[in-house]
């Protein structure tokens, strides 16, 4: 139910988005009964917790939620799924915020954090997690943006962090006698390889790119704009700005890519790149840790570094997920159901969450660990994808528009990169109809 890469959670957002707009609506009109008013941290607590996990990774976390309660007897802690499906979440949450049954901590995609904040229903613990003993700074800073999606509150805390970096296949290197990327390449040194790497006689590619003009084909495309200082929307997130001379730069290198050198595996459907580069067509791609499964799998020989960069950025982009906190207008609760996510995601107990199960770690602490270090025998590479979670400073946004954006755009790719139109006509058109999603919201 859960582990996917970004593009797959945001495959349901926007019927999800409609649902909790609807329960935003409802706010005002139904609520939970009023609980306690005062703070007692003795008396006994009940919390609901949504995890949106797949039966064997919730076993995980019910052990966690029992260690948490015998340090603190007087705290139960229900642990459920939530939902049939991670994606139907959102939608089982709407229903709770009118009904006024709703849990207190909830597994969400951070694509969701603008709703969410907008529902009226999430506590704000900006004042808490700004205390030195958090450790609010060891989260990755695009972990921490999507947390606080309007930067007015801070509606939970991380619960899952990726990026993506460049895989590259050993095999196909080693046929064409060219050396390893490394973590200081740049894009023109990329593009050189990707030409070198193909092979049109034996059906090998030097890279793959996803033109399905989903989500996939979009937020490959975002560390592009940001290492050439673009934007994707203005500042108050009420206008696109990726039809700037730094979208049209970073667009024209794929186009000519793809175009020009030939060197680029356009995918239509956003599986099939990975599939060839497993099986040593393909040369590069860009992807993230869901990948290294697949690999060990594939018994592929691949090595990870950055993205190439531009005049030094390595950039890159991160889909994080959250814990959010719901206000059940009790202190008490309010409390407890803090102080439990605080500790789930200390440094501490996430090597028995995320990194025991294979995710990154949520902190930059964690990877010195003896832990984490023992996974990098398992998924080599992990360690370089957990420490380029540095390199992730800028977070996609969760306007309530993003859908609509990232459609237009998908297609603008798609389109110049299998030729059709220029790289500056496309991206003015795809941002006129970006600024119509987002005048929706």
């Amino acid at each position: 139910m859960k582990q996917r890469s970004l593009v797959h959670r945001l495959r349901s957002v926007a019927a999800a988005a409609v649902a909790v707009l609807a329960a935003a609506s409802l706010a005002g009109c139904s609520g939970s009964p009023q609980g306690a008013t005062r703070l007692d941290k003795k008396a006994n607590v009940s919390l609901t917790w949504w995890t949106g996990q797949s039966a064997s990774a919730e076993k995980v976390l019910e052990g966690l939620a029992a260690d948490f309660e015998k340090l603190n007897p007087n705290v139960t802690i229900n642990v459920q799924s939530g939902a049939a499906s991670t994606d139907q979440l959102l939608q089982k949450l709407s229903a709770g915020f009118a009904s006024g049954t709703f849990p207190d901590i909830s597994y969400a995609y951070g694509s969701w954090a603008s709703q969410l904040e907008a529902s009226g229903r999430t506590q704000d613990i900006t004042a808490q997690v700004a205390k030195p003993g958090v450790r609010w700074s060891e989260f990755a800073g695009a972990a921490r943006k999507t947390a606080r999606p309007t930067g007015q509150k801070t509606i939970g805390f991380p619960a899952l962090v990726d990026n993506i970096s460049l895989f590259y296949n050993k095999t196909v290197f080693d046929k064409a006698g060219l050396g390893y990327p490394t973590n200081e390449w740049t894009w023109d040194q990329f593009r050189s390889a990707a030409k070198k790497l193909t092979d049109p006689a034996n059906g090998t590619y030097g890279y793959g790119y996803s033109v399905s003009g989903s989500e996939e084909t979009t937020w490959q495309f975002w560390p592009h704009l940001w290492q050439n200082g673009g934007s994707i929307l203005s500042p108050d997130q009420t206008k696109a700005q990726f039809a700037s001379p730094a979208g049209v730069k970073s667009l024209t290198l794929l186009r000519d890519m793809a175009v020009e050198d030939r060197s680029v595996y356009l995918d239509q459907t956003d599986v099939k790149f990975a599939q060839l580069f497993e099986s040593d067509r393909i040369g590069m791609i860009t992807s993230g840790p869901w990948e290294l499964s697949a690999l060990k799998t594939a018994k592929t020989k691949y090595g990870v570094a950055y993205l190439p960069g531009t005049n030094g950025n390595h950039q890159t982009v991160s889909g994080p997920d959250l814990w959010v906190l719901f206000d059940q207008k009790d202190k008490n609760r309010a409390y407890w159901s803090y102080e439990f996510t605080e500790w789930l995601t200390s440094a501490p107990v996430d090597l028995k969450w995320n990194v025991k199960v294979g995710n990154l770690p949520l902190r930059s602490s964690e990877i010195n660990s003896t832990a984490f270090q023992n996974q990098e025998k398992v998924y080599p590479g992990i360690t370089l994808l957990a420490e380029n979670a540095n390199n992730a400073t800028t977070a996609r946004p969760t306007t309530q528009g993003y859908v609509g954006v990232s459609t237009a755009i998908g297609k603008a790719i798609s389109n110049v990169m299998q030729g059709k139109g220029t790289p500056q006509s496309a991206l003015k058109a795809a941002q006129e109809q970006a600024d119509q999603a987002l005048a929706k919201g």
